[in-house]
């Protein structure tokens, strides 16, 4: 397994890690998870509000995550959040975040959290607040590394100037290249990781959906914008081209999108999800996908960016 590192304080992990957002907690995913680790997964990504989401109750996916990965801990990073509520929104603030790493702990069964993110930033607590609590929590032990999702330009350089930032969480695909502008390239001046989320485009980068009733009925994606009407249809005939050039390459479309993400950068990781094993060995052959210059313009050609149809939420 190829290993990069993220930020300057010396995590290291696979190139590719796992989201287990969208696992149920029974078995299966147990299996997926411990399997992932036997392919050379190093990297476990949940949150504190994953899991049983309309029963408003937390702590569900990191127990998953903590009874599947309990017995191989030495082995592992993991990386949980904290931040977004069912009810008061956003919480950045330092009581709620010495709350809600205990709760974390406990779910996941650990005496401290490898990477803990603030999931989304608090409009009403200034960043240097909640990041100035977090690094009491490495003071005390309690987590190692400290992590951002989805903040500005603006917000990692405040939080950095607290403390080392050591990963940033975006949404990063083919389709979602909106951190290009700023983000992307004030993460490596200050050499902080980068770990984007849905790197395959919610699972329309693999090839797999063709038409929008391939989706489930109770699917949470038929309510994002990409995947209906016109914007299907458009969006559609983009991973079309890209799995036309996949089979040139002799790989799968998935593997050719993840090897895109993995070339804009040595502190990329990208975190896709899946709930079956077959999926997550498939995601890792983009570890073998060789990418040319002449690669690279192609697909900028076939997928510029701006290219996606509809809002990316």
């Amino acid at each position: 397994m190829q290993k990069r590192k993220l930020g300057n304080l010396g995590l290291e992990v696979s190139a590719l890690g796992l989201g287990t957002m969208m696992m149920p907690n029974n078995e299966e995913s147990v299996k997926t998870i411990q399997g992932a680790l036997d392919l050379g997964v190093t990297m476990f990504d949940t949150a504190d509000i994953y899991g049983e989401f309309e029963q408003q109750r937390f702590g569900v996916n990191e127990k998953l995550v903590g009874r599947a990965l309990k017995s191989r801990r030495d082995e592992v990073v993991i990386a949980t959040k904290f931040g977004l509520t069912h009810t008061q929104g956003v919480k950045g603030d330092s009581a709620y975040i010495k709350k809600s790493v205990d709760a974390s702990l406990y779910h996941l069964g650990l005496d401290y959290i490898d990477l803990y993110y603030q999931h989304r930033v608090d409009p009403n607590t200034p960043i240097e607040e909640t990041v100035g609590t977090m690094a009491d929590l490495v003071k005390e032990g309690k987590i190692r590394y400290i992590g951002l999702s989805e903040p500005s330009a603006d917000e990692i350089r405040r939080a950095h100037a607290v403390h080392p930032i050591t990963a940033v969480e975006t949404e990063y695909s083919l389709w979602s290249r909106e951190v290009e502008d700023e983000v992307l390239p004030l993460l490596k001046k200050l050499v902080i990781g980068f770990v984007p989320y849905s790197p395959l485009g919610r699972g329309f980068l693999t090839g797999q959906i063709k038409k929008y009733e391939d989706l489930p009925e109770d699917d949470y994606r038929r309510n994002y914008e990409r995947f209906q009407g016109e914007n299907f249809t458009k969006n559609l005939e983009v991973v079309s081209l890209i799995e036309e050039m996949a089979k040139q390459k002799g790989c799968t479309t998935a593997q050719l999108s993840l090897a895109w993400l993995l070339a804009q950068g040595d502190q990329i990781v990208p975190i896709p999800g899946s709930k079956r094993l077959d999926r997550v060995q498939e995601n890792l052959g983009a570890l073998q996908v060789n990418l040319s210059k002449e690669d690279l313009k192609e697909i900028e050609r076939i997928s510029p960016k701006g290219s996606a149809a509809g809002g990316r939420f």
